[in-house]
């Protein structure tokens, strides 16, 4: 068993007020993505304006966080806010969803292309290579936090977290960090420049993934009772985007061959 490393979560906190290490990870994903985005288009596609990529950014980081409390709200603990719904307010208690942030970042960012006449699967391909930047990013922030935790193990490298009792874990966190975040940059970065349709690596990073979350869900706590006895939310969510992913993949692909 290893330690658990007690990180203070707050970094700096005068009165009422802290800096995070979980908000921190999320400024530095949106960053990161934004400035290799617009390294893209510099390198690329010269004829997109970068006031457009600003605003759309405005437009994706809205509706993420919009989408991710909602998507908490609906996938999760619907019966609760339905008692509570002031609680719907109060970001500061917890509670985001991924799958929900993912929705409302797509449908903010599609109504904003769609406002400005800007192919919406061509701009996905050029941001999405570094999405998964801010997915390892807030992945650490969940470890130093000691939320989403894994289940129980008796594996060399389990923890003790301060909130998961007192028996080790799988330190699913960091599994979420290397293969939702590392791992899926790495093939997404890699075969940005080799991609053969627009929508190619939007719905790469659907199936990808999908596949990666279903799998370190076996690992993680389930938040909330299992479907069917055995999976998770978290997968049956996932195992939608893959199906999305290979349609739309299909799709796109086909559609755009009868253009040539």
């Amino acid at each position: 068993m290893i330690e658990y490393p007690k990180i203070d979560p707050e970094i700096v906190k005068i009165g009422p007020f802290s800096i995070r290490w979980y908000g921190l990870m999320y400024l530095f994903g949106f960053l990161s993505s934004y400035l290799l985005t617009i390294h893209q288009i510099k390198k690329n596609y010269a004829w997109i304006k970068r006031e457009a990529i600003e605003n759309l950014y405005f437009y994706l980081i809205l509706g993420l966080i919009i989408g991710a409390r909602l998507g908490y709200i609906i996938f999760y603990n619907l019966q609760f806010y339905l008692k509570h719904p002031l609680e719907i307010f109060m970001l500061w208690h917890g509670g985001m969803s991924f799958h929900g942030g993912l929705i409302g970042a797509i449908i903010a960012g599609y109504i904003f292309m769609k406002k400005e006449n800007i192919p919406f699967f061509l701009i996905a391909d050029i941001i999405i290579p570094s999405c998964p930047i801010g997915l390892g990013l807030g992945r650490i922030g969940n470890f130093i936090n000691g939320e989403l935790y894994g289940r129980v193990s008796d594996l060399p490298w389990a923890m003790i977290f301060p909130r998961g009792g007192d028996f080790p874990r799988h330190p699913s966190q960091l599994y979420e960090a290397f293969f939702e975040g590392f791992l899926l940059f790495v093939i997404l970065w890699l075969y940005k420049d080799k991609k053969r349709f627009d929508g190619d690596l939007f719905t790469l990073f659907l199936i990808f993934y999908g596949v990666f979350r279903t799998f370190c869900e076996f690992f993680r706590e389930p938040d909330g009772s299992l479907i069917l006895s055995f999976f998770t939310k978290g997968q049956i969510l996932s195992i939608l985007m893959i199906i999305t992913g290979i349609f739309l993949r299909y799709y796109l692909k086909k559609s755009q061959a009868k253009e040539i």
